[in-house]
């Protein structure tokens, strides 16, 4: 119990410290933004490009942990969909938010340094493989969903893809994990002062990402109706990285190093772009303020038992 104390707690704090600055004002919104910019367009890209770069894939099985991740991400999706039609009696147009926050994560945020200081560096690998179309396939999913609920006004759905494909090919992280790739193909060797430069900036990537996450959870609130709200958090928190453990163990046999980062990055709480997916789409967006809000202080809690319980398996 010590042990995954010492994982957590750090994290945690660091994200508490984060949100007290916010709250007291000794860290203004403008120092927030900084902060988030920093650590979203250079220090997180610097890390997966090192990560990329120089991590070691034999044994990863990529299609194995892509297959495990998102085919428990499909089951979710299915049952939030059918649950807000059926269980919640909510319209049909609500769906596609309420199933975002149910399975979009705080990958950058939580994920990586939750992801490093529980199973060490060799998880950033299979982590990397996550987070490489984590973005890309939720947002393409969540506007062809929104397209067969909802008649749209003004942008067409080719518009809308367009767009998300434009935001993605320009997205760092995307960009820095394409680089590496490309980099590493080619076999030639990285300057020894060029490593260095991406090694402090990479140092940086977690604490910065933590204390903006912290900064941004003041902008979030409890609230929403609590019956959606109840369901995002189990099928978040609980449903999803069940499905994916028994995925990745059952049904791929994945090395465990692999098992670990699928399950952990199924069972982070609902991120930002979830939220804001249900602003632009106009609906549950308190109930989506609320999974984010909620979902990360109880992740406090569900993430140390997950970690408890992969150890105990292992």
């Amino acid at each position: 119990m010590m042990a995954l104390l010492a994982i957590v707690v750090p994290v945690f704090a660091i994200i508490a410290i984060g949100t007290l600055a916010a709250r007291t004002g000794y860290l203004s919104e403008p120092a927030g933004r900084g902060i988030a910019d920093f650590a979203f367009l250079i220090a997180i890209p610097a890390l997966l490009f090192r990560t990329i770069l120089l991590a070691r894939f034999e044994g990863v099985a990529p299609y194995g942990i892509l297959a495990s991740f998102f085919g428990a991400a499909a089951f979710v999706w299915v049952m939030s969909a059918l649950a807000t039609r059926f269980l919640l009696r909510r319209p049909a147009q609500d769906a596609p938010a309420i199933a975002m926050c149910a399975v979009f994560g705080n990958t950058i945020m939580l994920g990586l340094p939750i992801g490093v200081a529980a199973f060490g560096a060799e998880a950033l690998a299979p982590i990397s493989v996550i987070l490489a179309i984590h973005a890309p396939v939720f947002l393409v999913t969540a506007t062809l969903h929104e397209a067969l609920t909802t008649e749209r006004a003004g942008q067409s759905l080719g518009q809308s893809l367009a767009g998300i494909a434009r935001g993605i090919a320009t997205q760092p992280i995307i960009l820095a994990i394409a680089a590496a790739a490309l980099w590493r193909v080619t076999g030639a060797g990285v300057p020894a002062p060029v490593l260095a430069m991406v090694e402090m900036l990479a140092k940086a990537g977690v604490p910065a990402a933590l204390v903006a996450l912290g900064m941004s959870l003041h902008s979030f609130a409890i609230k929403g109706d609590a019956s959606t709200l109840s369901l995002m958090l189990v099928l978040k928190l609980a449903v999803m990285p069940i499905i994916a453990a028994l995925l990745a163990i059952l049904g791929f046999d994945l090395p465990w190093t692999s098992v670990e980062a699928v399950v952990l990055m199924a069972a982070l709480p609902a991120g930002a772009n979830a939220y804001l997916f249900s602003v632009k789409s106009g609906h549950a967006m308190n109930s989506a303020s609320g999974a984010v809000a909620l979902g990360t202080a109880l992740s406090a809690l569900t993430l140390p038992a997950l970690i408890g319980a992969l150890r105990a398996i292992y």
